[in-house]
Order: C-alpha cells, then structure tokens, then sequence
C-alpha cells in the first residue's frame, strides 16, 4: 500500500509524512505539491498543482490511499477566486485522479468553516451555512468527495475531518500568534473570556485520520475533530502559560476599542504582524464545534490538551512555541 498526500508539503502534510514514515516504513509516500518541503526527507517529492488536471507517471493500485490536504485556507489573506479555483477545482481533479486509478480509500480535510460563524454549538449533523467564499469552496469540495463515494459506497471509504483550530510543530498560526502575544504582553481578551475556540494536537489528528482507515468502513464518515468539551479562550490562555512558564495578567478590552486599534494599525502595515480587524472579530467569535462524536468513538487520545500543549514546548526546546 502506498500513501498519495496532495498538499504533503503543508502543516499536516509534514506530520502525517512522519507519521507514516514511521508506522509503514515499507510503503511509498508520495507528496505531490506545488512547493517541496526541503526540511522533510522522508517522502517523495511529485510536483503538482490540483489547479490542473493531474497526469503523474506513477504505479497507482486500487489499494493505495489518497489523502487531500490541498486548499488555499488563510483568513483573511487571498482574493475570493483563489479558494474556489484551489480548493474547488483541485478537489475535482483530485477525484477524477481517484477515479482514474481506482483509488478506493480516500481522506478529505474539509474545515469547521462551512458552518458560518456563530456561537451555537455544531455537530456533524448540523445542517452547514457558510458565510465565507473559503468555507463556501470546502462545503462544494465535501459533496464533490461524497459523489465519488456514492458511485460505489459499498467498495469506497471516504473520511472527512472537519478539524477545529490546529496546533503544533511549523503552525504559524493561531496558537502561535496568541503565545508571542501572551509573551510579548500584546494578546488582550477582546470583550470576552469565555469564547470557546474548538481546537485539536496535530499530532492527534493525523494518529485519528490513519484510525480511521485501518478500521476499514466502507462507507462515509464525517468527524469534527476537537477536544470535547471544547476550550475557552481564557483556558487556553491559561493552560499555554502554565505550559511555557509564562505569568501575565491579561486584562480584558472593549471589542469594539479593540478593533478599532486593528483599523488603525491595520492601515499602517498591521496586517504583517498579524494584527488585523478580521482577525481581532474572528476572536470575538466562537467556533463552538462538537467534538463529542470522535470522543465516543473507539480512538483513544494520545494527549490530552495540556500533555500536547507540552509536546509541542518540546519539540521546540522548550523554548517557544512556533
């Protein structure tokens, strides 16, 4: 069995390279993908862009594995049409790869976006109202993936993770911007402490996606993945400084005062140093996904958030977390 990773080169892609690298070693890890990730060597490097139809000189069997991490993702920060022509296009010449060479087990990384922003809770069955063009283009990619399976759901497995803020090792993201905010004394709770921010180890979610294809259900599986319950902001705030050692008193600023800071230093390059209105409002709203479905499931966690949380401190030195 082999292993195709389109988007290999990315945040996930590196870490499920790792993983399976040391779990199958025997097997060929293909990362196909507009840029080479030099630092990971224990793959093989295909370039390729799911912008376009994808015609690769490789052995290809029914019982090799797809997984379609490909996606143009950051909010804010790309114009409208690049994450419908990425992330819509690219899950339909992905499909038409699979279909081509019988590819019969698949794995999707949708996103909690195509929920739309709110507070209420959501669960796998709820039914998605994105707001967005980036969870637009996810919710469209979800039904292409399940119009493959549903040519042959007896024989095709597909699984789609609906993964809460990720973390870990090369994020450069959320958790990373809100530790050197804490750090640098910048981070303010805006308006509110008790935003929950649904959120899982990246290490954790790829041990759960290579769970769930050795369980071998021929069928479709939708998962959001979090930790349930889901944390506060002020919890992981908490729990983050706990973990580096850190002590600050964080106070709590009017939102609106708040983003109105982001406006002004937004328009004075801001946006560079991660400080933006749409992110400051992006905080001020929960992303209350239920995590309760993969915790009943039969997986059992390697982490729990403050262990993975350490994990993550290690793998830098315990020197920062980035």
């Amino acid at each position: 069995m082999n292993y195709f990773i389109f988007g290999g080169s990315g945040f996930i892609g590196t870490h499920l390279i790792n993983l399976l690298k040391a779990q199958k070693p025997d097997s060929s890890i293909y990362n196909l993908d507009i840029i080479e990730n030099t630092h990971n060597g224990n793959s093989i490097f295909v370039n390729c862009d799911v912008r376009k139809k994808i015609n690769i000189k490789i052995p290809v069997s029914e019982k090799d594995v797809v997984f379609n991490f490909a996606a143009v993702h950051i909010t804010p920060g790309h114009p409208d049409f690049e994450y419908f022509e990425t992330n819509i296009l690219g899950a339909e010449n992905v499909i038409e790869f699979c279909e081509k060479n019988g590819v019969e087990k698949v794995v999707f990384t949708s996103s909690i976006a195509p929920y739309g922003a709110s507070e209420e809770m959501k669960t796998e069955t709820t039914i998605p109202m994105p707001n967005t063009p980036y969870g637009i283009s996810k919710i469209v990619a979800e039904k292409i993936h399940l119009a493959w399976q549903n040519k042959k759901e007896n024989v095709r497995q597909l699984t789609i993770v609906r993964p809460g803020v990720v973390f870990g090792k090369g994020e450069n993201g959320n958790f990373t911007r809100l530790y050197f905010g804490i750090k640098d004394g910048k981070f303010l709770y805006p308006g509110r402490k008790d935003t929950i921010k649904a959120c899982i180890y990246v290490k954790e979610l790829v041990c759960f996606m290579l769970f769930r294809l050795n369980e071998n259900q021929r069928n479709v599986e939708i998962y959001n993945c979090a930790y349930f319950p889901a944390f506060t902001i002020e919890q992981i705030a908490e729990t983050m400084m706990k973990v580096t050692n850190s002590k600050r008193h964080i106070p709590k600023i009017p939102g609106f005062v708040l983003k109105a800071i982001a406006t002004i230093v937004g328009s004075l390059g801001g946006k560079k140093l991660g400080i933006h209105p749409d992110r400051v409002k992006k905080l001020m709203i929960s992303t209350n996904i239920s995590g309760e479905k993969l915790a009943n499931s039969c997986y059992q966690f390697h982490y729990s958030f403050e262990d993975a949380l350490k994990d993550w401190y290690q793998d830098n030195d315990n020197q920062y977390l980035q």
